[in-house]
């Protein structure tokens, strides 16, 4: 067969709803500029679908020095890869102001979180070792998962006697081959929000012998008291081997860091795949990650407007019914029951009738009959839009119900 008449006839299934979805439900064009107010199908509609925590996707001072940024270095400087000819004194800073901020002894800048995050993985293991991952890990770890070459078996989500298990297992293979374990969890999950259990998975280590690698995509910026993340809200971040937080939520921006020792931090920077053979971070992308950085260590401003917000809309809609799971962390998942065309029903009618923009969550992400609405809450929402938000969802109570009956 053709390779192009083998894919055309394999759609998958998120592809199999490009024709009655693509536009509205997946790849929906927002107009405006970025903030809790934006544009959609030519409505101004409440914005709860944009990971800018923190509000500094267009914050003023923010904004000013980006284009200060671009305009003195240009979107090109530095040109080649971190080995070659991409490395300068800006990513040196932020890697030195990171690791102390995040309690490491060395940090490497990251071009890209998902591609980094599937790098680190590749590096740290070879063919002799053994990783155990959550289930419910985000798909760059799943991806970074897939391309080692020895066992991986996987628990079940913050499950820590499965954890405990497939601990067991793991190490009935390295008595074989002479390899290690790596375990690896997210901070914070960003589905259902809930935060990994780091604290028990880290008490595992006086039985079990493995490094734990944390992927805090969410979490960094959110939690800690000054935003260093959740391992810092749990009090464990001595204990977490390998830190990696990504600069697509709190940052609203572009690229990566990963912190741990000097010696995995050097053979990291050596062996990363997606970091030698690819461009470096551009020098306005780094330049403003140092000063987000330094509005993360002078302030909790915005991460106290984040949680004033989060907090409300969470409250309020556990308060009128809905179930939002065990979420302790900014993401609030809104769980219904329904097919995905109930899904799609309940989105159009919150966005065309109340202008509110809530992105769903369908199988084959989750399982088959249900729905997550996922609602992210931002630094530059207002009490204003909170009580709006509730106000719909309490009028959608009725049209839910008619369409899915909830328990």
């Amino acid at each position: 067969m053709d390779l192009f008449d083998k894919i055309n006839h394999r759609h998958g299934p998120l592809k199999d709803y490009a024709a009655s979805s693509e536009g509205y439900y997946m790849f929906p064009k927002l107009e405006g500029e970025l903030g809790p107010r934006m544009i959609f199908n030519g409505e101004e509609v409440i914005m709860w679908s944009i990971n800018d925590y923190l509000g500094l996707g267009n914050n003023p001072e923010v904004r000013k020095r980006d284009a200060e940024s671009a305009a003195k270095w240009g979107l090109s400087y530095p040109m080649g890869s971190r080995m070659m000819s991409g490395h300068t004194h800006k990513h040196e800073q932020f890697q030195n102001e990171i690791a102390e901020f995040e309690g490491k002894e060395s940090a490497f800048l990251l071009n890209y979180g998902y591609q980094g995050v599937v790098s680190i993985v590749q590096s740290l293991v070879d063919r002799h070792d053994v990783i155990v991952y959550d289930y419910e890990s985000h798909a760059c770890i799943v991806d970074g998962v897939s391309l080692h070459l020895g066992k991986r078996f996987v628990y079940d989500h913050n499950d820590m006697g499965s954890l405990k298990k497939q601990l067991e297992r793991a190490e009935k293979v390295i008595e074989i081959t002479g390899g290690a374990i790596l375990v690896i969890s997210e901070g914070v999950f960003g589905m259902r929000g809930d935060q990994g259990k780091l604290k028990e998975i880290v008490a595992l280590k006086k039985d079990h012998s493995f490094r734990l690698f944390i992927d805090d995509a969410h979490g960094f910026g959110t939690l800690g008291s000054q935003g260093q993340g959740t391992s810092y809200e749990q009090g464990v971040q001595d204990e977490i081997d390998i830190y990696f937080a990504t600069f697509a939520k709190s940052f609203a921006s572009i690229g990566a860091f990963v912190a741990s020792t000097k010696e995995i931090i050097l053979h990291l920077q050596y062996t990363m795949r997606s970091q030698i053979f690819a461009k470096s971070l551009p020098m306005p992308m780094v330049e403003g990650a140092l000063y987000k950085l330094q509005l993360l260590r002078e302030s909790t401003e915005n991460k106290d407007k984040l949680w004033t917000i989060a907090n409300a809309l969470q409250t309020g809609l556990t308060k009128i019914g809905y179930n939002i799971g065990n979420t302790n962390s900014a993401v609030t998942p809104v769980y219904l029951k329904g097919s995905i065309e109930d899904a799609r029903k309940i989105v159009e009618e919150m966005r065309e009738k109340y202008r509110i923009f809530t992105s769903m969550v369908v199988y084959p992400v989750i399982p088959k009959g249900m729905i997550v609405l996922r609602i992210i809450p931002t630094a530059a929402h207002t009490m204003k839009e909170v009580d709006e938000t509730l106000e719909v969802f309490e009028k959608m109570k009725p049209f839910i119900a008619a369409l899915a009956p909830q328990e």
